[in-house]
């Protein structure tokens, strides 16, 4: 199997930060695998784990994306990654559950000790707080793993959770 890292870059969102990333590692032969990208405020954040063609490591990919124009200003590493890259039945997704209304100081915590107690794994979180233009909700989904025979609990608690809070709870049954 080729060697994987774990690259990331954190700095200024701007217009191709995204392209500039994605062909670089292209042009070198590193295969993308888990990826995510983010824009938070003015910055953004590109992770992944990349799997590196034979002879090329993780320290020489940090040193050529350290030469593109599009990340000056950016903290970039690139790191052995140092654990099995193929998720696990955790990893597969089975619900995604989107909390939307007002800030709620301690929501993701809240949420997030709900998933632990039915013995669910969050796959992914985004929790965004939208301007003033688009409605100035918070916003919080989860791409979650719950166990089949724990779901009708873990779900009803969410539920109330946000119904306790005055939020809106919207779940939808994953298909991948």
């Amino acid at each position: 199997m080729a060697s994987v890292a774990l690259v990331s870059v954190l700095g200024p969102d701007r217009v191709g930060l995204v392209a500039a990333i994605a062909e670089h590692l292209f042009d070198i032969g590193v295969n993308l695998r888990d990826t995510t990208f983010a824009a938070l405020g003015t910055g953004a954040e590109f992770v992944a784990l990349c799997e590196l063609p034979s002879g090329l490591r993780a320290d020489e990919v940090e040193a050529g994306l350290k030469r593109l124009p599009e990340l000056d200003g950016a903290e970039i590493r690139a790191v052995p990654y140092a654990f099995d890259p193929s998720p696990g039945p955790a990893g597969s997704v089975t619900h995604r559950i989107a909390i939307s209304g007002g800030d709620q100081l301690g929501l993701v915590a809240r949420l997030a000790e709900v998933f632990r107690q039915y013995e669910a794994n969050i796959v992914r979180l985004e929790a965004r707080k939208l301007s003033d233009a688009e409605g100035g909700l918070y916003v919080t989904r989860f791409a979650v793993s719950i166990p089949a025979d724990r779901t009708d609990l873990c779900l009803a608690t969410v539920g109330n959770t946000a119904g306790a809070l005055g939020l809106s709870c919207e779940v939808e049954e994953s298909s991948l």
